[in-house]
């Protein structure tokens, strides 16, 4: 998924750095933004800043560039915990240029009514558990709802996750030009 990413790029909830060295030679400048300090702390001991990376502690939310400054914004497994996925959603949206893409993988509400179900009574617990988690958040209807037209959705699983959280979705979508 992070193949298509290019030019300048913002992994959005970055958390460690998992994504760092999956980017390829096209994104030309990467941001990495988190807003949970510890997180943080470790991301910046695990990445060299210059060179074109830069890290900033922000909330997905509320991120400190101007309009149209990006050319790629990505999410990996962040749109579950952020407070707010549509306000994440319209951010992304500001901060990327015309015609920019939407990069994401993120688990979701399940299909199976009967995983739904357990997703939704284990939803608070959860929540506790997996650090602000929602595991139960219908992500693609989200995107879908938001300034974003989505090109391709993939549906899988996340290996050796627990159930509740296995159901996943990676895809792109591109801003409106």
């Amino acid at each position: 998924m992070l193949a298509q990413a290019r030019g300048r790029t913002i992994d959005l909830g970055a958390g460690t750095g998992v994504n760092v060295g999956l980017f390829p030679a096209a994104v030309t400048e990467l941001v990495l933004a988190e807003p949970d300090p510890h997180m943080l702390s470790k991301l910046r001991a695990k990445v060299s800043e210059g060179a074109g990376i830069e890290v900033v502690q922000a909330p997905a939310q509320s991120l400190p560039f101007p309009d149209a400054s990006f050319d790629t914004a990505v999410f990996t497994l962040v749109l579950c915990t952020v407070p707010d996925p549509e306000a994440a959603l319209a951010e992304a949206a500001r901060v990327l240029r015309p015609g920019g893409k939407l990069l994401f993988v993120e688990h979701i509400r399940a299909e199976e009514p009967g995983l739904a179900r357990w997703q939704d009574r284990l939803e608070k617990p959860w929540r506790f558990l997996g650090d602000g988690c929602h595991c139960n958040r219908d992500t693609v209807a989200t995107i879908e709802a938001s300034q974003f037209e989505i090109e391709r959705v993939e549906r899988g699983s996340l290996p050796k996750a627990v159930p509740i959280v296995r159901p996943l979705v990676r895809g792109s979508a591109t801003l409106a030009a």
